[in-house]
This record gives C-alpha cells, sequence and structure tokens, in this order.
C-alpha cells in the first residue's frame, strides 16, 4: 500500500507562505547548488540535498492539493508537477470551466475521499499531501504516515501555516535530518495512537 507523506518548505517559525501566498526564499535552496535535481537543468541543490530530495521525489506517484493551490497553480497548465503521474484536488467545485476531461487530474469532495482515490491511483508508489490547509486536515483525520519538511533559515512572523488549522495534538518519532546548502530536511514518521 501506499505512504502518505504530508511534504513542503517552511520557514523556521513554520510558514509555507506569506499571507499573499508569496513563498519568499522558501525555495532559493532549489537553485543555490551544483548538482542539477531534474532534466531541466533550472533546479541545482547541494549533493546532500540532490540524494534526499531525488530519490523522494521518484517514489511520488500522486499528489493531493487543495483548490486554492490548484487555483494559485492555473491547474499547472493541465500538467501535474515534478513529472508526478496525477493530481487529487480536494474541492466542494466541479472542475473549471472549459478543464480537460483528460487531463490527469481528479476533482474530489473531502479528504478522506481524497487520500481512497489518491492511494487507488498511486498503486505502491508516494501520495503527497501538500502541506497547509488540506494537509493538516489529512494529519487530523489520522491518514497521514510521514512528515517531511524542508526547513529554510527565514522567520516569516506571519502567513500561512504548515500544519493549517490543525488544532490537536500529533506526536512525530525522532526525526531524521539531512542538512543541505540554506535547508534542513526534516523527515518525522507519524506516530499511530494505540486503540
Amino acid at each position: 500500500m501506499s505512504t502518505v507523506v504530508m511534504y513542503s518548505s517552511v520557514s523556521v517559525d513554520g510558514f509555507i507562505a506569506d499571507e499573499h501566498d508569496q513563498p519568499g526564499p522558501l525555495f532559493d535552496w532549489l537553485s543555490g547548488g551544483e548538482v542539477p535535481l531534474d532534466e531541466s537543468g533550472a533546479l541545482k541543490v547541494s549533493q546532500a540535498s540532490y540524494d534526499y530530495t531525488r530519490a523522494y521525489w521518484d517514489r511520488i506517484g500522486v499528489t493531493i492539493a487543495g483548490r486554492h493551490v490548484f487555483d494559485l497553480t492555473d491547474g499547472w497548465d493541465g500538467k501535474p508537477p515534478s513529472g508526478i503521474d496525477h493530481v487529487v484536488v480536494v474541492t466542494h467545485r466541479p472542475a473549471p470551466e472549459g478543464w480537460d476531461p483528460s487531463a490527469p487530474f481528479h476533482f474530489v469532495d473531502g479528504v478522506e475521499a481524497a487520500v481512497a482515490k489518491a492511494r487507488e491511483l498511486a498503486g505502491d508508489r508516494v501520495v503527497e499531501v501538500a502541506a497547509g490547509d488540506v494537509g493538516g486536515q489529512v494529519l487530523a483525520a489520522g491518514l497521514v504516515d510521514e512528515v517531511r519538511m524542508d526547513v529554510v533559515p527565514v522567520v516569516f512572523g506571519s502567513g500561512k501555516r504548515y500544519f493549517g488549522s490543525v488544532r490537536a495534538q500529533h506526536l512525530l518519532e525522532d526525526p531524521e535530518v539531512i542538512q543541505g546548502d540554506r535547508v534542513l530536511h526534516v523527515r518525522y514518521q507519524v506516530r499511530r495512537r494505540s486503540s
């Protein structure tokens, strides 16, 4: 079965964007290194970041995102980002008017239905959940297996929170930490509640 991973770059104080949905320097680590991260050559990272990130990215089959992110990116022009096979969009609204129905995007109402659809599409590959409100809802529903954060040395002070509006405590296992250039890659397994 697929692993569900909540993921994003994040400020030291826990924000994935400012109040205007701008990521500021959160993705600068993706262009400050010497090792090409993909075929485009636009993304270049340190060797440590490459080893950690490329191995993870190669395992992603499906990304779950909210309608807000979908709208901000103009639906990635109908092509899932970074070579991902499918995108599941959590929304109460239908696909945009004129949307190509053959594009590998699936519009689903609710996070439980989104995770079920994503797992069906992913097979044994990773289901990535974008951090923020939708990611927080998936975590609160007990459906996240792992939390990954690319922690960038910047303090935003306010903005869009990594865990969205999660209100309850969730215990994580001890972290795995990899230091790149201008980024710490942190990975936690989610501790399962005993019955």
